[in-house]
């Protein structure tokens, strides 16, 4: 493509190629080049904002005047292409690959099981990647950090660090496996009931022998540094060559300078005032991506010697502006010990804070300049320069200047700002001084990689040798739109003693002084306002502690209580253990089920190959997808005028509801909008273009006119106005009316669960290719419902479904979130083909995904229960609405979930449920992983939880009273045997330490004031699968080859659940031969039709079925030929067979469980088995700011026998963690007009490495059957989450200690997700006394609470 202007080429290498790029675009981003043009895939597309690191690269740059190369990992998606000038990138295609050598990293991860759904696995493989090329021998601290940056949604992330731990020399020999070189063999047996029938061919032996770990680490490969890739020498010789030469890249609207010199860089800052300074493209490409900001000229500074130059002078150092974040701490780390401590205060806060900013791959591209000049507000580290006298040394052609970096600086008041003209040149951060004293303080919504909702940085300067203070400085961040500062209240503070009753006055005039806005965006506001004076609070109590050390004789020592309140939570990488039973030793070797065999994709998932649905090479003549979305809740559509998109460059069409051929959708949900709007996300028609950039772009052309309609968002306005998706449902056990009369106290509450959303990392993705005749389409689509795909594009197009072919092979994750909306999509995009006769690509970006789709239904709770004296329930009434949003869905099927789930454990005799989903004008919930249990489980332990509180008793106590014992009926008349729920519960508490633990948590709580630790233990009866049977109805096809090969197809899709790996050892299981003869074929509708969709724990066990069923059929044709050549080969049984005319291909099928519900009646036999658990989780909560500290996690679970424990433990930790986010951090936040605002990783936060247990320790019940279940297995996809909810009543009774001890009502109720917030608020003190309250009602609230 010829240039719109003579531009420069752009030269880097790539995995050690030379690129030339002639014609570079200043708009491009590294990750759309690595994929679309240079086709490695293996860098994904997870957020495009930096918040994932699924697109983590690493680049190695030389130093031209240093003569050093530096080594760091980046997110693609921020990267400007044009800022690679003279760069090596490395992605994870060169780092190892199946066809050349695997790296040891990429070997590790998959032994280790650390990935499942694989689509951030390349991205922790270039973390990990990087730090190796940096550090070597990394410690512990190193790596959990260089994994910062980096989300999984699959594995709960402890076989991720077990995998990279074995790379530190701080790491047990053994690492990964479960021991520890320093144990001594545990002699003792885990008990467990033997229950039904068993397969006799699987019985795990007599000595019930246990397994600890999953891999082995002497198979382990090591590092060998010749693998790597050298830094190029000819980049070498550019650097040098080109150390003069400014580099100019034309685009077609922006234009990219990149300056060498001081003078050069001045000249164009005066030329182009407003042309921002780019360094790292962290704030300038986020405004770009976020707001649509576009800047017509870009300037590139980073080749100007002057912005990176770090000196010392007398006072201080000086930091040149263009420092990158992660070389600033490194040089304030190299620094720090080599000086005086008085002097290294300042220097020491800020290397506190960077610790927790953002992740590994930010820090090492966005610069101090950047940071300092971008001013936002909840940035942590200018509140520290500001309050530290830091100086900003700026230039332009007018000369240089000094301005302080001050409270007037930071609110951008124009006297103390830069001019348009004037560039930060350098930093000068003073040394602290003997008598001064500094800190810094954040929390946020996750410790790390998250921005604050509070932070705030303060410092004091005594009089010498005296607690009179001379001067005073408190700045806070996110409290408004800058960083502010609390100057007056300083002011009047200064010439005061340091005692308490300043700390009183001190509250008092901030509160009056820091001002946050009842309608301020982001919600938290009284949060907020308590946090001004917690910090404060800590603040003061830091300093008496200093004055303390200093002058032991001048000041009393401080309140021993009152200690816990200066220590911040210390990370520890989480360590992890996995109890497991042994097969029967006489099993034959390479029979592999019962064994934990690695991920089918695992070594495609480490080196990228593993290909996704826009991995597919592109097809002649495609085209790409955007489409327009409503931005009103509810209205009708007056006009749609899509003529100006039209006339834009690249477009080729667009689709609206006009240009289906058959059916628009279903009765309430449609395919594209028509006469009305009912959600903000609708999606009203489709931009089909050259170019996705170019089909986005063209949306805004788009001029739709609306007439508003009535809105309805929370579950309370839907009750009012009578608005739901179904008739109530109800179960009903006994006569709770008489029980109530008996009982000896009654309590009544109610609880509210908030949603949660799916968060997969690869977000909805579909390509449809049209063929040349017959109306035939080809369908590819990450989907859970392949069938159900085909059914919707077949009505859509108005053609039979045997014309549509749609296939599956893998997802990068669903968790129920690809089920019912994703078909819309592929129908979408089959409509904008039919209309082109061209290929359409329909790549959702994450914030149209989390726009467009729903997630976890939020509820809203009430019950009534009766109980006796002793903690006997005897009668419970449940009542549960929840926002099903604007169309049916799966809403239904969700209550009806809550209501068959809602009494968990607990066998009450009587008992009510009822339960209905409301209809709102939000986006459309649907099933997510533990469908409704997740919330109605939570329900069932809020209220066990009262009646414990209320009669003063142990939970623990309340629970095991009430838990079912014998062998009885559930509320809807089942059958259940609960004798292994006993035994996980009791396992669960010897193996957890419980009652020790519990006193030694009652014994902190009573040494430490501000903080508390909590214990909970839990139990769980999870019911998996469909109560009709037909929904767990399942179909195979084998087929042998005549080299003996086989082929296997089924209904089930892979989604990072294991399933195709369960598949194969079934397959090799029945047939006797290796795993390396069998091949699992997609799942695609011209193989399998009309399969269920794959959810509900259960795909392995029904598709299990199917596959066994024909390879019991193909083996029995082939024994006949097997007896008569008992010594031959499978490949001569084979080629036996097909000169025998024998058919070696065949379909299975399995029927399905007998399952049924009768709502009429109430009752049934809804499901085929239950999988009970118990879980035991140990936390420490922070009381001044609601932090929490995960420390133990224990879960005995019965597995019943396990077709691959490696699979079964990485769906029960990962379940676990997703349980952990729902109930603890992860919240969506609606405005009042039903705007989504959480639309990706950065304003909604998932469970990251920070947050998972620091011991987390998984125990599959040993010598358990489930006679229904294929080879005696149990569904393990979901039953993790629900444990989770440990974690919330450990905080729970956190909570409840700091409670008792300040006298408030020991009767309270949390409501969940149970963040910081929630927690803080609920440990009420002198200080949330303190904060001003405001009345609803009398302001305009930022966010609604729909559930």
């Amino acid at each position: 493509m010829a240039c719109l202007q003579q531009s420069d080429e752009l030269v880097f290498f790539v995995n050690g190629k030379k690129v030339i790029e002639e014609c570079a675009d200043p708009e491009e981003l590294l990750l759309n080049y690595l994929r679309k043009r240079l086709r490695l895939t293996g860098t994904k597309y997870g957020c495009g904002i930096g918040g994932c690191g699924a697109c983590t690269v690493m680049i190695s740059t030389y130093n031209a005047d240093s003569k050093k190369i530096r080594h760091y990992p980046a997110n693609s998606c921020l990267l400007p292409l044009c800022s690679l000038y003279g760069a090596a990138v490395t992605t994870v295609e060169g780092v190892g690959s199946t066809t050349t050598k695997l790296h040891p990293i990429q070997q590790r991860l998959a032994k280790c099981h650390g990935s499942q759904c694989g689509f951030c696995t390349p991205g922790m493989v270039m973390s990990m990647y990087s730090l190796l090329r940096n550090h070597p021998e990394p410690s512990m601290e190193q790596i959990a950090a260089s994994l910062d940056g980096n989300l999984c949604r699959c594995t709960g992330y402890r076989p991720i660090i077990d995998s990279f731990s074995a790379f530190s020399p701080e790491c047990c020999p053994l690492a990964g496996s479960g021991k520890c070189c320093m144990d001594k063999e545990e002699g003792k047996e885990m008990k467990g009931s033997d229950s039904g029938e068993e397969d006799p061919s699987l019985h795990s032996g007599k000595g019930n022998r246990m397994c600890s770990g999953l891999c082995k680490p002497e198979e382990f490969h090591p590092r060998d540094p010749t693998q790597d890739y050298i830094f190029p020498p000819e980049l070498m010789r550019m650097a040098e060559e080109n150390k003069g030469r400014t580099l100019v890249f034309h685009g077609e609207r922006t234009t990219w300078i990149s300056p060498v010199s001081l003078e050069e860089l001045l000249n164009l800052k005066a030329t182009y005032p407003d042309a921002p300074l780019v360094v790292g493209n962290t704030s300038v490409g986020l405004d770009r991506k976020i707001l649509g900001i576009w800047h017509p000229v870009l300037l590139h500074p980073v080749r100007i010697q002057e912005l990176h130059e770090v000196s010392m002078e007398e006072n201080g150092i000086v930091i040149g502006a263009a420092t990158h974040l992660a070389e600033l701490r490194d040089i304030l780390l190299s620094l720090v010990p080599e000086l005086p401590a008085e002097k290294t205060k300042i220097y020491r806060t800020l290397l506190k804070q960077l610790r927790t900013f953002a992740g590994e791959q930010v820090r090492n591209l966005a610069s101090l300049g950047g940071h300092i000049v971008s001013r936002g507000s909840v940035w942590d580290l200018n509140p520290v320069l500001a309050a530290g006298n830091a100086v900003l040394n700026l230039t332009s052609i007018d000369g240089i200047r000094q301005i302080p970096l001050n409270d007037e600086f930071l609110t951008k008041v124009p006297e103390a700002d830069l001019s348009p003209m004037e560039v930060i040149i350098s930093v000068f951060i003073p040394f602290s001084k003997e008598d001064e004293f500094i800190s810094a303080f954040r929390q946020a919504e996750r410790r790390k990689n998250a921005l604050s909702v509070t932070n705030s940085s303060m410092k004091v300067l005594f009089q010498p040798g005296t607690d009179v203070i001379e001067d005073l400085a408190i700045f806070y961040g996110g409290i408004s739109g800058t960083t502010v500062s609390a100057k007056n209240s300083c002011l009047q503070l200064i010439g005061r003693n340091w005692n308490d009753q300043f700390l009183d006055e001190a509250c008092r005039l901030i509160l009056e002084e820091v001002v946050v806005s009842p309608s301020a965006p982001g919600g938290k506001v009284e949060y907020r306002r308590s946090l001004l004076v917690s910090f404060f609070f800590r603040f003061y109590l830091e300093v008496l502690h200093c004055l303390k050390m200093m002058y032991p004789f001048q000041y009393p020592d401080l309140p021993k209580e009152y200690m816990s309140a200066l220590s911040e939570f210390k990370e520890k990488p989480p360590q992890g253990k996995q109890i497991y039973q042994d097969v029967n030793p006489y099993q034959l070797p390479q029979d592999p089920v019962g064994r934990p065999i690695m991920h089918k994709s695992g070594i495609k998932h480490t080196t990228g190959e593993a290909v996704y649905v826009d991995d597919i090479a592109p097809a002649d003549g495609q085209l790409y997808m955007a489409v327009v979305t409503s931005t009103r809740a509810h209205a009708k559509i007056l006009s749609i005028d899509v003529s100006n998109a039209l006339e834009e460059p690249g477009v080729v069409a667009v689709v609206t509801a006009d240009d289906i051929p058959g059916e628009n959708g279903a009765k309430d949900e449609k395919v594209f909008a028509e006469d009305e709007v009912i959600y903000i996300g609708d999606i009203i028609c489709g931009i089909v273009a050259e170019t996705y950039e170019c089909a986005k772009n063209a949306r805004s052309k788009v001029k739709i006119e609306y007439e508003d309609l009535e809105l309805i968002l929370t579950i309370e306005e839907a009750i009012q106005h009578n608005s739901f998706l179904s008739n109530e449902k109800k179960i009903e056990k006994g006569n709770i009316e008489e029980a109530f009369e008996t009982v000896d106290k009654i309590l009544e509450g109610e609880i509210h669960v908030g949603g949660q959303e799916h968060f997969y990392l690869e977000t909805n993705s579909i390509f449809a290719i049209p063929r040349k005749e017959d109306q035939e389409m080809d369908i590819y689509v990450s989907i859970q419902d392949t069938s159900g795909a085909q059914e919707l594009v077949a009505s859509v197009l108005d053609v039979p479904a045997n014309r549509i072919t749609c296939h599956t092979r893998r997802m990068g994750g669903a968790f129920g979130g690809k089920e019912i909306k994703t078909s819309y999509f592929a129908a979408a995009a089959a409509v904008a083909a039919h209309k082109t006769g061209r290929p359409v690509r329909f790549i959702l970006e994450r914030d149209d995904d989390m726009r467009i789709t729903g997630g976890r239904h939020p509820l809203w709770g009430k019950y009534k229960v009766g109980f006796m004296s002793d903690g006997k329930i005897k009668a419970v009434d449940l009542e549960f609405y929840t926002n099903g949003g604007c169309t049916a869905d799966y809403s239904e099927g969700v209550v009806e979930y809550l209501l068959l789930k809602c009494s968990n454990a607990y066998d009450i005799q009587n008992f009510r449920c009822r339960g209905r989903p409301c209809k709102t004008n939000l986006r459309s919930n649907t099933s997510l992983r533990g469908v409704g249990f997740a919330q109605s489980g939570l329900s069932a332990e809020t209220w066990i939880a009262a009646v414990a509180d209320y009669l003063y008793l142990p939970h623990d106590e309340v629970r095991e009273m009430n838990m079912y014992k014998n062998v009885s009926e559930t509320l809807y008349k089942e059958e259940i045997d609960p004798r292994n729920l006993i035994v996980c519960w009791e396992e669960c508490l010897e193996k957890s330490d419980y009652y020790k633990r519990r006193q030694a948590a009652e014994e902190f709580n009573k040494q430490n004031y501000w903080k508390k630790k909590g214990i909970a233990i839990i139990p769980m009866k999870y019911s998996v699968g469909y109560y009709g049977t037909f929904h767990n109805q399942a179909f195979a096809l084998v087929h042998i080859y005549l080299d003996g090969s086989v082929l296997v197809s089924h209904g089930g899709c892979e989604m990072g659940q294991g399933l195709y790996t369960k598949m194969l050892q079934v397959a090799s299981h029945e047939l006797k031969i290796p795993l390396s003869y069998i091949h699992n074929y997609e799942r695609t509708t011209a193989t399998i039709p009309n399969a269920v969709p794959t959810s509900a724990s259960i795909g392995t066990e029904v598709n299990g079925k199917a596959v066994q069923n024909a390879c019991q059929i193909l083996r029995k044709r082939l024994e006949p030929i097997m007896e008569k050549n008992p010594d031959g080969k499978w490949e001569d049984w084979i080629k036996e067979a097909y000169e025998g005319s024998i058919s070696l291909t065949t379909t299975g099928y399995f029927k399905g469980y007998r399952t049924n519900m009768d709502w009429e009646k109430g009752e049934g036999h809804p499901f085929p088995y239950y999988v009970f658990a118990a879980a035991c989780s140990e936390v420490e909560i922070d009381c001044l700011t609601g932090d929490h500290k995960n420390i133990r996690t224990d879960i005995v679970i019965d597995a019943s026998f396990s077709i691959n424990p490696a699979i079964d433990i990485g769906q029960i930790e990962g379940g676990f963690i997703q349980g952990l986010g729902l109930y603890t951090m992860e919240e969506l936040k609606f405005s009042p007009e039903g705007e989504l605002y959480t639309l990706g990783p950065d304003t909604y936060k998932i469970p990251a490495v920070c947050d998972v247990p620091e011991h987390f320790r998984i125990y599959l019940l040993p010598n358990s059957r489930n006679p229904i279940a294929i080879y005696s297995s149990r569904g393990m996809g979901e039953a993790g989450v629900f444990l989770g909810s440990s974690v919330f009543f450990a905080i729970r009774d956190a909570v409840a200690a700091a409670r008792k001890e300040r006298g408030l009502n020991r009767n309270f109720t949390l409501n969940s997700p149970l963040n910081v917030e929630r927690i803080r608020m609920a440990c009420a003190d002198r200080f949330t006394e303190m904060i001003p309250r405001d009345i609803p009602g009398t302001y305009e609230p930022w966010e609604i609470q729909v559930d």
